[in-house]
């Protein structure tokens, strides 16, 4: 079992990218389990037809230690394994505090044991590398965490943040950066700016996602571009990033 953290600036196209790539890897035979460390709770959205399931925080509070793995875990696109954490409602909580009590509730489900998957992703917001946020670099859960990010400054200054935050854990025996994921949006230096992110913490860049109006097209019909148009060439940048990192891990 390969388990991989995605971690990136809110709205970078984290969510959508590794949709794709769970779809293409289900598309190969494997199964897949995507798991949202996100409160907004729509990772895995695209994988079941656009609509957002509830969330084993909001399960937790409505029937405390009763909650199944069936209700936790719903099933997507080609076999897909989906998985919400959620949060608390805005002004109510820590939103990392969600994430730890998914993946308490997941251990002690069994959840890995029972579906046994051979990829486990897990999609989280990376604007505050604090608390629960944490929780999927950690020693026992990814075996390695890639940084999506475009050449926009914010996003590079939110991806450095995370690839320090990696390189600080990684002695604790947390996991390792694998590598920076690009995703364009055809600013000004972009692939050079992140060339020099990269460099910075002696990485690379996995893989590069030309900025393209399929991924809102099918994002409207509630799929990923791997569902809606296999045969393109962006569903094919999808595949063989997501092999490359798999082979990677």
């Amino acid at each position: 079992m390969k388990k991989i953290a995605i971690y990136g600036k809110g709205g970078i196209g984290k969510s959508t990218t590794v949709a794709n790539m769970a779809a293409a890897l289900a598309l190969c035979g494997k199964k897949v389990m995507q798991i949202g460390c996100d409160p907004k709770a729509d990772s895995t959205s695209l994988l079941r037809g656009g609509s957002i399931e509830g969330t084993i925080l909001d399960l937790s509070r409505e029937k405390g230690n009763n909650i199944t793995l069936d209700e936790m875990v719903t099933e997507g696109f080609a076999g897909t394994l989906c998985v919400e954490a959620g949060g608390p409602k805005p002004g109510t909580g820590c939103a990392g505090r969600g994430i730890i009590i998914a993946f308490d509730k997941l251990a002690e489900k069994g959840a890995y044991d029972v579906y046994k998957p051979d990829v486990v992703f897990y999609d989280v917001l990376g604007d505050v590398v604090c608390g629960g946020f944490t929780m999927p670099m950690r020693g026992g859960y990814a075996d390695a965490v890639y940084v999506i990010t475009s050449g926009e400054n914010m996003a590079i200054h939110a991806a450095a943040n995370i690839a320090m935050a990696v390189e600080s854990f990684h002695g604790r025996g947390y996991a390792k950066l694998g590598g920076i994921i690009l995703n364009k949006r055809d600013v000004d230096r972009e692939l050079e700016k992140v060339e020099e992110l990269a460099k910075d913490f002696n990485t690379s860049i996995t893989g590069i996602i030309e900025h393209s109006p399929l991924t809102a097209l099918a994002a409207e019909q509630g799929k990923t571009v791997t569902q809606a148009f296999p045969d393109s060439p962006e569903a094919l940048v999808y595949k063989n990033l997501a092999l490359k990192i798999l082979e990677e891990a």
